[in-house]
């Protein structure tokens, strides 16, 4: 098998080199999986959605099963040679962290080969779902907006999303998984039952909390690092079938987070009325209407931004949503009036709307179909995500909000606040070491229509200058989907962590391996040497 596997990647080099050589290394590869060369899809895994890095892999493999991940995996890790394999979902990462290079990606999601027929092409397995017992079987490659659509033909849903649900599960479960439901339901990774992970051995176990309980702890949110999720068994709820979309304003910073503080904490309060969905942004100028995040404010919900704050101030936007049922639709108004009269916005500032409960968690897909027919979605997307402790948000708004961001944007920023209670403690994931912490997200696109504060330059350098006043003020972020490219570093982001974290690495992926896009260990030969070197 490894000598199989390796006079393939050499041939796909001389492929690379010779295009129409009359040469197909799939013959050679043993394993039932397809292992393409073809630039149509080798490119798009040299790529991400940030467009701000290129690694170009030697082939992508397009696995059948689980067993054909583990194979490949295999053969990489009993190689004489060092042989890198990311999986890759949706692409959706940011700075090339799914991306390899002169190793193999493995594309989870169920896209179509180039020159591959349907009638030939074998599909991963599709989710199965456990109405009983509420629960689905899921492919580590499978889209959440599929996952969705199987769940809800029982009148099922998961209980926690992303706001773009065009993303892998094996992807987010393998960062946290976060959006406006985490601060009752938690994390996506706090929200599984069950994996089957192909560990960077070749071999593939299944870990819950009873079985092999540290691999399952290490692998959500460990950045792939030790495993690569092929299954993963997601909790389920009823499903609601309407969402009341509330959107209202604020001017005060303070009040706002009171207000975003006093709707997460409702959770601990068994029976009592509570949001579903909370969420929030920071306007500083009047590119709201321009991005994503703008559909709201369109007609039959129209607003002049500017009409609530003196030119050059500083807005904030509670987002919050509230599930129903059509039989509890004549309630529902009491219900939200009664939420809303304990909240202290601008009171003429309140824009709402109805929709089916698919419609509001698929509600950014539409705007990016919008932004793609414009040609303003494929563009580079410098963004950065902050967890920052809740002692700290005033102080980061005023030098970061009202500091360093001026007054243009170039994309959403979006903030909340979570329960860390909600998170389980022993995942990889770093937070703030408080009970409540803020996601902070700026989500910026490049633009090359001339303005210098929309160049990626602009943009990449307004990154550091937060990173370094968070650290001259001593405000303690953790990174979400961090990138790092010092060890030292990465050393930092996992403070008390780091140890075990290295442990895990030389237990389940002894030649680092896998996710070498993340750039947290240097390449190694012999799994007996020091993995923190």
């Amino acid at each position: 098998m490894e000598n199989e596997l390796l006079l393939t990647l050499v041939i796909c080099r001389l492929i690379i080199l010779i295009p129409g050589l009359p040469i197909d290394p799939m013959d050679l590869l043993g394993v039932d999986g397809k292992l393409s060369v073809d630039p149509n899809n080798v490119e798009p895994a040299s790529l991400d959605f940030g467009l701000l890095t290129r690694s170009q892999p030697l082939a992508v493999f397009h696995p059948n099963s689980a067993q054909d991940v583990a194979q490949l995996v295999k053969a990489a890790y009993t190689s004489n040679r060092w042989l890198p394999v990311s999986a890759r979902g949706h692409g959706h990462s940011i700075k090339g962290q799914a991306q390899t290079k002169n190793g193999v990606v493995i594309q989870m999601s169920r896209s179509k080969e180039v020159g591959m027929l349907d009638s030939v092409r074998k599909y991963p397995p599709q989710p199965r779902v456990w109405s009983r017992e509420r629960y689905m079987d899921v492919w580590g490659g499978e889209l959440w907006i599929d996952v969705l659509n199987s769940s809800l033909e029982y009148g099922l849903a998961p209980k926690s999303w992303t706001d773009y649900l065009y993303l892998s599960v094996g992807g987010t479960l393998s960062n946290a998984g976060i959006s406006g439901q985490t601060f009752n339901h938690g994390p996506q990774i706090s929200n599984v039952h069950e994996l089957d992970v192909v560990i960077g051995k070749g071999e593939l176990l299944t870990c819950s909390e009873n079985q092999n309980p540290e691999l399952f702890h290490a692998v959500l949110g460990g950045l792939g690092q030790f495993g690569i999720i092929t299954r993963a068994r997601i909790s389920l709820e009823p499903a609601p079938q309407r969402v009341r979309w509330i959107r209202v304003l604020y001017s005060d910073f303070s009040a706002f987070t009171g207000d975003q503080e006093h709707l997460i904490s409702l959770h601990a309060q068994p029976g009592c009325q509570k949001f579903d969905y909370v969420e929030g942004f920071v306007i500083v100028d009047e590119g709201l209407v321009n991005n994503w995040r703008s559909s709201f404010f369109s007609p039959p919900n129209p607003v002049k931004i500017s009409s609530f704050v003196a030119t050059g101030g500083v807005l904030y936007c509670l987002e919050i949503a509230k599930n129903y049922h059509e039989t509890t639709a004549e309630t529902i108004d009491q219900e939200v009036e009664s939420l809303l009269k304990k909240l202290n916005f601008i009171s003429t500032s309140v824009f709402a709307t109805d929709l089916l409960y698919m419609d509001f968690l698929d509600r950014v897909h539409k705007s990016e179909l919008n932004l793609r027919s414009k040609g303003l979605w494929e563009v580079p997307h410098p963004w950065l995500n902050l967890f920052i402790p809740k002692s700290k948000i005033a102080e980061f708004d005023k030098g970061v909000f009202k500091g360093i961001l001026g007054n243009r944007t170039s994309g959403p920023i979006l903030i909340y606040p979570m329960n860390k209670d909600k998170w389980e403690q022993r995942s990889s994931v770093m937070m703030p070491d408080e009970g409540v912490f803020y996601l902070v997200a700026f989500l910026r696109s490049v633009s090359d229509n001339g303005e210098e504060t929309q160049s990626l330059e602009y943009l990449t350098d307004q990154n550091r200058q937060i990173l370094r006043y968070c650290d001259e003020a001593g405000i303690n972020v953790k990174q979400y989907l961090p990138h790092y490219t010092m060890q030292q570093e990465w050393m930092d982001h996992f403070g008390s962590k780091w140890d075990w974290f290295c442990e895990m690495k030389r237990e389940f992926d002894p030649k680092h391996i896998l996710a070498t896009g993340q750039q947290i260990f240097t390449p190694n030969l012999s799994s007996s040497s020091n993995m923190a070197s």
